[in-house]
This record gives C-alpha cells, structure tokens and sequence, in this order.
C-alpha cells in the first residue's frame, strides 16, 4: 500500500508492545506463584492451584496458589506480629518506605502495565497512562500523609490489621488505593486480590521485598470467595476494606455485623451522564467513550445512563453512531486499539444475558457493522435508544461495554432520572453554563460529580458512594479516616457513666413533685405534637424505681409518620450554614432561659443532685454553642488535583437521620447527638432515652420557640430497640446512628444493610457524655456528613 493511500483510507495498522520482560517475570516464578506471607512464598496449605487466564486469547498465563482458612490464620498473625514494629518507626520512616515503592512502581511502570494487560484484558494504552502513573502518585501522595500524620492527624492512631479485598477491573490501582492509605497511618494488611487478576499484586509483593518493607507488614493471598471469606471473619482484622459488588458488599456487612470491626465498601454503580441541550456535543461523544468503553465498561462508575435533552438527543446518537463504527477491539497489547478484552467468559455471559433483556423489554439495540475477534473474550459497543427508565438494563449494573439512552425535557426532570436509582456512585454533567453544572452537581445523589468530564481520579481527591453503592471514601484526607480511630476511643467505657445518685432524694420525695408535672407527654411530629398511633403509654420511673410519669409508647407507624415529615421538610437543608447557626444559638438561649426547670427534670428523673442536674443544662447549651459555632465552619476543601481541575470537597448532610439517643445523661445526650446531626443540615427521627425521656419531651417546647422548621426535629418515645429496628430497616432512612448496648448493636447494622444506610454504633461501649473529649467533636460532624468531590476543568 501506498503512503498515498494510507493516508486516503486510513486503514488500521496495528502497533503491538512488546511482552517478553513480563513473560519473563512469570517464567522466573516457574509460571506457579505462592502466597505471600510475612516476607516470604509460601505454598498453600491446601494445595490447590487455579488458572490465571489471559482473556484476549484464553491461554493461561500462570498457576495461582488458592489459599485457605489455615492460610489466613498465618498471615493475619503475621500482619499482627508487624504491627508493633510498623507503629512504632513513625510517620517518617513509613514515608521513606511509601516513597521508595512509588519510585520501584515508576522504574518498573511498563513491566507492570503489560501484565495487567495481558491478566485484565484492559488496553495497554489504559494500563501504560492511566493506572500505573495513578498506582505510584498514590504512593507519593500517601507517604506524604505519613510524614505528616503526627500533626495533622495527632488526635487519631492506627486501627491495626486490616483486611482488604479488591476486584479485577483496576488490580493495581485497586491495589494501591487500599494499601497506600493503610501502611501511612500504621496498619497492616493482609489483601486478597480478585481470583481472575493476581499478577501485578504478586509483582508488588516483589517490590515490597526489594525495599525492604517490614516482613509482615503486607501480606497477599489469593484465591476465591472462601478465601475473602475467611478473612472477613477473623476475629483479629479489626478492618475490612472491600470494592465489588453491592451484593457481595452486603454479605460482608452482614458478617462483620456486631464485631467492631470497621468497615468501607466501595460497591457498585449505574452512573448517570447527563447532556444539557448547550453542551458541545462533539466533546460529549468523546466524554461518551470514555464514560462507558473506557476498560471495556468494566468499571463501577462507568456513565452506563446517557440522559440527553429531548432538543439535541437525536442529533447526539447519530453522532455517537459514527464514532462506534470506528471503535477498534483487539489485542490488548496493541496500542492502537480502543477496547479491549473482556475479564472472562462468566462476565461475558453476564453482558450478553442483559443486552438480551433490554432487547425483549422493547428498547432499541444498536451495535456496530463490525465483529469481534473470536479468539478471546470480546464484546462490542452497545448503545440502546429510546430506553424507560423502569427497563432492566436501565436499572442493573451491567459492568460492559453497554451504554442506555434516555431524553428529558427540563432541568428538573434530568434530576429525578439521575437519581432514579438504587445507587450513587458518580455522575457526568455537559453543559456550557457552569451557572447551570454548579445548581445541577449538588441535587445529584452521588458522591463524585465530573463537569464536562468523566472518569478522573486522583490520589488527592476522595471518591466513593452513597447509597447502594456504599460508604466511606478512598484517596484525598476524608479517605485516611477509614484506616484511623480517635484516641478517644480508648477511654470509653464497658458501662454506662452515671451521675452518682444523691442520697438525700428519696422515692416519696420525687414522687410529692409530680404534682405539677403534666402526665399526657405526647410524640412530636412535622413540628407538632402528636399522639401515638395505638394508643398506648410508657411508665417511667427513677434509677430508685419510684413512679414519675407516663410518656407515649410509639410504634411502627409512628416512626413512618415520622420519616415522612422528615423528608417533607426541604427548608432546613435548603438553608445556609449561617442561618442555621443562628437558629441553634436561639435554641441555646431558650434553653438558657429555661435552665432551673431542665434541671429540676433531671432531678427528678435521674436521681442525682441539683448540681450535677444544672452542670448537664449548662454543658448542653455549651454544646448547642460548639455546634452552632461549626455549621457555617466545617468546610470542604479545594483538592491540590493533578489534572487542570479545581476540584471541590463538598460536606453534604446525609438526609434524613434516625438517631437512637443513650439512655444516660438523657438531656445532654439528646443535645450531643441530635445537634450535630441537625447542624449539617440533616433533618432527624429520635429515639430519647427510654428510662428518662422527658428532657427530650421537654425540648420539643424549645424547637417551638426557636424557629425550627416544622420536621427538622421529630421524637418518637417508646421502647427503644424495637424503635431502633423499624428504623434501621426503613428504605427512606439514609443513616441511623445507635448509642445502647452490644446486642442492639449487631441488629442494627444487620437490618440497615438491606439498602445500605450508613450506621454508626457504640458496640456496647459507653462514653463519658460530660467530656467534650468524648462527647462532642468533627468526628460527630464527619458522622453527620459525607463529602461529594466536584471535578470542574479549566483552561483553553
């Protein structure tokens, strides 16, 4: 062929790279890999090997070792045998160590990028340019944590061995996100890489042993779900980190359920890519292709909805039709190619199955003219037109190369598309009017918004979900917090910290001043107060077991009057920090006012003398003012992003919180719980203390009478784990946080895992409420929030 006629066709020319140092790698290990226990291979306990299979032809690439239960054991010893050592070198010395993998990731980049190809299927162009310089700036980005961790993060210490399990479609870069973070703030680790991808983590653990690391301090073991498994449950991994599947997310929730242990998923998606009818469409075509055939749509944010305004929707897939004819699948390892392999052939099925479905259900299919390579796991791209909303594909995460269109007509409508799902994992906006982006992003139930991009990470920059898609946050500060906990914590309490009861108050003494007390307390509802649903009430007694009231006794229908009030009320979140803030010092000052008879309840419910009952009034309005101080404080950030971004960190409130309040310090734990969570914006269902609920019953009287919309603050009374459970198994509840004992504990964090809500529990320990230390603080504000990162380019 001519250069004449090249350059009049075009015609593909493949550009392969070259394999034979990775090739070399897997023959150095005899093409068999072991598992990597405190610095050393070891064979598996149980003998079985498995396949690691390349999916762009089939052909196996190496013997992996599965690893076992006995495995586990020794390696979780090992990581916990490090920890000592790992903690006690401190934040500089773990930062040399940080440091010195980055550089062995960069001298070894392209060794490490033509594994993944080869094991991924991922094209060689993703791998070389994308995940391994993104693997080592997260290991430059977290040995600077490290060094700094001893002043910016002096109040927090390490959590100890962690478990971490990673899927296939990003190996390494999974791989770093999960290890990075861990190793600076002191952990160790124990990872299990997916089964169909262990290459590049077995490389990894190489580079661990060429610096130097620490034996025990990573620890990697392959295998399949069993091995996952028997991680999950060991009793001495005080963490577990995962990213998969949102139904493999809620198994693991399910079994740490009551342990203690901590616990972040990064789960799944159905990403949302909106196009606003001003939007450049030929720059949204790319953003298309990179939104959805970037890694084959093998990934978990992936804009797999394409939501186009009605005006320029068919001038947009006639475009995007265009572009797809001139897509090239192919070998991996071919640079010129823009899809490549499929993980394995289940997924293929998986895909396939899906596409089937959409196609049955009446939405339009379109693929290219083109085939696919038969030699491997390969599929084309897929758009479907004219797609309801309600449709499978339209709904379920495919994880492929399929893309589902839908149009909307207003602003408005775009909105309720975007989050008419389970998940809210990211979403891409295109438009022309950052007036427009920035009003949009915010409404978006997701915790990563591109501006006329999509897909962009950085180390710097948080990301994960809300929703179905998970909880807690990888990369940027907010993601150090999941591999941390407070000081603090180490002074809790394995019992309830208790006023010491006055000897001078006797039963008949409490019960000659009910005279005055009014014995019809209602609930209190949308800002009114409301009668229980079946008619029943509560005795309440003092800690001496005299009588001193009666209080409603609430049940499922009033917690679901509740929820409904609390998501009525849009004003409250609506308003700013400031405005907020003003309404708390007013409830500060009402309480003020009302100081002596708060006091006088106390009394009377808990028994303890009138200087302890005045000093837990006087530490509740400090705390009203601590809060007040923080709502219009407690500030995101601008990212120091690589990419020309600014890139926002946005604390966004929750919705709609269920707070189950201690039974002790009853005024001031109502105040340390229900403040916070209402000064981020968050509109609440509470549970007061169920022996002594009347300082809470009293304080609807200050809502009242300090210009707290009408469902920004509803109290339920009753029993209170029966309560906690409606709660936390409700589908409109988006958090729940508990405060009671061990057993309600676990329950509440196996009934939020249906949908996901975020939880947060005491584990039956008990805090010092009269502590500041213990008892306010950001930790309740982070509890209170989660943080959405913004991503608006810039530049000609």
């Amino acid at each position: 062929m001519k250069i004449k006629e090249i350059y009049d066709t075009m015609v593909y020319g493949p550009a392969p790279e070259q394999a034979n140092q990775a090739n070399e790698f897997l023959d150095r290990h005899g093409r068999i890999f072991q598992l990597f226990i405190d610095g050393a291979w070891k064979a598996p306990a149980s003998g079985i090997y498995f396949d690691s299979v390349n999916p762009s032809n089939k052909q196996p690439l190496a013997k992996i070792a599965e690893a076992n239960e006995q495995d586990v054991n020794e390696a979780v010893e090992a990581a916990g045998k490090a920890l000592p050592e790992w903690v006690a070198m401190g934040g500089h010395q773990r930062a040399r160590y940080l440091y010195a993998i980055a550089r062995q990731i960069q001298k070894h980049s392209r060794l490490f990028a033509v594994l993944e190809s080869m094991d991924n299927g991922k094209p060689i162009r993703e791998t070389r340019d994308i995940d391994i310089p993104l693997v080592a700036r997260h290991f430059y980005h977290h040995a600077g944590w490290a060094q700094l961790m001893s002043t910016e993060l002096k109040d927090f210490k390490e959590i100890g061995v962690i478990g971490q399990i990673i899927p296939w479609n990003f190996p390494l870069l999974m791989l770093s996100w999960k290890i990075a973070p861990a190793l600076a703030m002191g952990n160790t680790v124990v990872l299990k890489p997916a089964e169909f991808t262990p290459l590049t983590a077995l490389l990894f653990a190489e580079i661990c042993t060429n610096v130097g690391l620490p034996n025990g301090v990573v620890n990697i073991l392959t295998g399949a779900g069993a091995t996952g498994a028997a991680l999950v449950n060991h009793k001495d991994v005080q963490k577990i980190a995962f990213t998969g599947s949102t139904e493999v997310g809620k198994i693991i929730r399910r079994a740490v359920a009551g342990t203690g242990k901590k616990v972040s998923l990064e789960l799944g998606g159905k990403s949302p890519f909106i196009v606003f009818e001003d939007a450049d469409l030929d720059s949204v075509v790319e953003g298309v292709v990179d939104a959805i055939w970037f890694n084959q749509g093998q990934v978990c944010c992936a804009g797999s909805r394409l939501l186009v305004q009605e005006s320029v929707a068919e001038n947009l897939y006639a475009k995007l039709k265009v572009r797809m004819e001139q897509l090239k699948v192919g070998n991996p390892l071919d640079k010129c190619i823009d899809i490549g392999a499929i993980v394995d052939k289940v997924q293929v099925k998986t895909i396939d199955e899906l596409v089937k479905q959409g196609v049955k259900e009446g939405n339009a299919l379109w693929q290219p003219s083109w085939q696919c390579p038969a030699d491997g796991y390969f599929y084309p791209p897929t758009l479907f037109t004219n797609v309801s909303p309600a449709s499978t594909i339209a709904q379920e995460e495919i994880f492929g190369p399929v893309l589902v269109a839908m149009s909307f007509r207003t602003h408005k409508e775009a909105v309720a598309l975007a989050n008419n799902t389970r998940y809210g994992l990211a979403c891409s906006l295109w438009t022309e009017n950052i007036n427009l982006a920035l009003d949009i992003a915010p409404q978006i139930k997701a915790g990563t918004v591109w501006i006329n991009c999509t897909n962009v990470f950085d180390a710097a920059a948080g990301f994960g979900g809300y929703r179905e898609s998970g909880f807690g946050r990888e990369g940027g500060k907010e993601g150090l917090y999941e591999y941390l906990k407070p000081k603090v914590e180490d002074a809790f309490s394995d019992t309830p910290v208790l006023a010491p009861i006055h000897p001078a108050k006797t039963p008949k003494q409490a019960e000659n001043r009910l005279r005055d007390i009014d014995r019809t307390t209602k609930m209190y509802v949308g800002g009114k107060q409301a009668r229980p649903d079946g008619g029943y009430s509560m005795l309440i007694k003092d800690r001496l077991g005299a009588y001193i009231g009666e209080v409603s006794e609430g049940n499922r229908k009033d917690i679901r009057n509740a929820v409904e009030a609390a998501h009525a009320n849009g004003s409250w979140a609506a308003m700013t920090g400031h405005a907020r803030a003003q309404v708390l010092y007013f409830i500060a000052e009402n309480l003020a006012i009302r100081r002596e008879e708060f006091a006088n309840r106390l009394l009377l419910m808990t028994n303890q003398s009138k200087t302890d009952a005045l000093e837990e009034v006087e530490k509740s309005i400090e705390r009203i003012y601590t809060y007040a101080a923080y709502a219009d404080k407690y500030d995101g950030a601008a990212h120091s992003t690589v990419q020309r971004n600014v890139t926002l960190a946005m604390p966004e409130a929750i919705g709609v919180l269920a707070i189950v309040c201690p039974d002790e310090s009853p005024l001031l734990g109502f105040v340390s719980t229900v403040i916070p969570a209402i000064a981020m914006g968050n509109s609440v269902v509470v549970i007061p203390s169920e022996t002594a609920p009347f300082s809470a019953t009293d304080f609807y009287q200050i809502l009242d009478t300090s210009d707290v919309p009408g469902g920004t603050v509803n109290i339920i009374t009753g029993k209170k784990d029966e309560l906690a459970a409606e709660l936390a198994k409700h589908d409109n509840v988006d958090g729940i946080w508990y405060f009671g004992s061990k057993e309600g504990c676990k329950k509440i964090e196996l009934l939020s895992t249906d949908n996901m809500k975020r939880s947060w529990v005491n584990y039956g320990k008990f805090r010092n409420w009269l502590d500041a230390g213990q008892g306010e603080g950001e930790v309740f504000l982070r509890q209170a929030t989660q943080i959405k990162n913004i991503w608006i380019p810039y530049g000609a």
